[in-house]
């Protein structure tokens, strides 16, 4: 694999937002902006007609490289790669297992995107804004985590608190592209597999909330976060909601070829020493997403407080039974 090769995503859902009681006076706005992970390999998708290619061809496997199917979106065959020789499963997973640095990374850029723009130093932005973030997941067909985010500007005490005068959802969304076009992260270098720079990528669907304006109301979007947070991996069809043992445990699994790969190469790549740090064995059940890939880790008065702030009703009871199930 190519040591300077880089994997690009499609990033979280974010949704931009300002206080209650400013509403009449600032554009009140969430915006949502998904993000999956990049592209390892063509899969069949639904839609168009899949990949149709004219000249036909083959790869070097000698599978066809296009398809040319119009998929119903129940067909089994929607997400799996059309040839699994070609899937970059090792670049899948090890995107996946840095999923929370990416993210982390990302909210210190928001913070250091707007401390700039309004000419303050980043350590002195909280005595002037509070940025409350909830974050959950999904994995899509083709197995990749798919973040969403609700993210929210504030004053320093909290929503009913008076804003600085500068607080506003353009801003913050702003700040939100500046942070995401930079986030950069390298993984650590294996013979095996080489280093892979990881990052957000260019694919975004940014949309503010309603206040006062046309966009989701805040029911929607707590029902939107609230379907997330239960959900487990197996509820998509992209791993299991228990942890795996051994390599038979893998091949007894209850999942599409295409994912008991991307199980198999967590076993694998978990057994080198370089990557013991990110525990893949023990992750192999998500595909090498751990934690990060479900719900923001935040422990309950932090999500009540979050919720809170951006006016939302998310029950912290489903993100306990949520938790208890993927250990």
């Amino acid at each position: 694999m190519n040591l300077d090769r880089a994997h690009r995503v499609d990033v979280p859902t974010y949704r931009l937002g300002e206080p209650r009681s400013a509403r009449s006076r600032f554009p009140y706005g969430r915006t949502q902006r998904p993000r999956t992970a990049p592209s390892f390999g063509p899969v069949h998708h639904t839609g168009d007609r899949c990949r149709p290619r004219r000249d036909g061809g083959k790869c070097d496997h000698g599978r066809p490289l296009g398809c040319g199917t119009l998929h119903d979106a129940n067909d089994p065959l929607v997400g799996q790669p059309l040839c699994t020789d070609c899937y970059d499963c090792p670049a899948h997973v090890l995107w996946h297992a840095h999923a929370g640095k990416l993210w982390d990374r990302f909210v210190i850029g928001v913070r250091r995107q707007l401390a700039s723009a309004v000419g303050l130093v980043q350590s002195r932005l909280s005595d002037h804004a509070r940025l409350s973030f909830a974050r959950v997941a999904e994995y899509q067909k083709r197995a990749a985590v798919h973040v969403h985010a609700v993210v929210r500007l504030d004053a320093p005490a909290g929503p009913n608190d008076e804003p600085p005068s500068w607080a506003s959802a353009d801003r913050l969304a702003d700040a939100v592209h500046g942070s995401e076009r930079r986030v950069l992260v390298r993984t650590p270098y294996s013979p095996a597999v080489g280093e892979l720079a990881l990052r957000w990528g260019v694919q975004v669907d940014a949309r503010h909330l309603r206040a006062d304006r046309p966009g989701p109301d805040d029911h929607a979007v707590a029902a939107y976060l609230a379907k997330y947070v239960t959900k487990g991996a197996s509820e998509t069809g992209a791993g299991t909601d228990r942890r795996l043992t051994a390599w038979d445990d893998i091949d007894a699994a209850p999942v599409t070829d295409h994912v008991r790969a991307l199980m198999h190469t967590c076993w694998r790549l978990g057994g080198l020493p370089e990557y013991a740090p990110l525990h893949l064995r023990a992750w192999a059940h998500t595909l090498g997403a751990g934690a990060c890939a479900h719900v923001s880790p935040w422990s309950d008065a932090q999500w009540r407080r979050t919720n809170t702030a951006l006016g939302l009703e998310v029950s912290t009871h489903g993100r306990a039974r949520h938790h208890r199930r993927m250990r």
